[in-house]
């Protein structure tokens, strides 16, 4: 089943557009969802609840170099793609190359953007464009100290 909701940008295109035409409210999230934890797990599952289908964007694993750093990923992008496929709350997976979500965001125009309330509303790449059409921007609390830095940081602590 998780095979099935890894999906090319173009056939996500597509697939959105039906749902919208049937009046189905997509909701877009992206992250990298390095090594996968239950902050992530809580994260998905609350965006899920702000309609009717759950789109995550994962970025590639070089685009995790640039934004995080030259020795991360710690899982690579083909498994971190069918881990996030796995989860009930997940319909759709796509990954991106790019820095930033914005040219997935303008191509599927989703009704609802999520991010993590680490993240201001003036922040969030992608919140002006998805306001301009009536969609909303939202967070969603994070659960303290579940990150995936933290588990790095914790493993080199503890067994190094």
């Amino acid at each position: 089943m998780s095979g099935t909701k890894i999906i090319s940008l173009s056939s996500l295109i597509a697939r959105v557009k039906a749902l919208k035409q049937k009046n189905k409210r997509i909701v877009f999230t992206n992250g990298c969802f390095d090594i996968l934890h239950f902050g992530h797990i809580k994260y998905l599952q609350d965006a899920k609840t702000k309609g009717d289908y759950l789109v995550v964007a994962v970025n590639s694993d070089s685009s995790i170099k640039k934004i995080k750093a030259k020795n991360r990923p710690v899982i690579g992008q083909g498994d971190r793609l069918k881990t996030i496929a796995a989860l009930e709350s997940v319909d759709f997976v796509v990954l991106f190359n790019e820095d930033n979500p914005l040219k997935l965001i303008k191509a599927i125009k989703p009704d609802v953007l999520i991010k993590g309330a680490d993240w201001s509303k003036n922040k969030i790449i992608g919140a002006d464009f998805v306001q301009s059409y009536g969609g909303k921007v939202s967070t969603v609390k994070l659960i303290k100290g579940r990150s995936t830095s933290k588990i790095i940081e914790k493993i080199i602590r503890d067994f190094s």
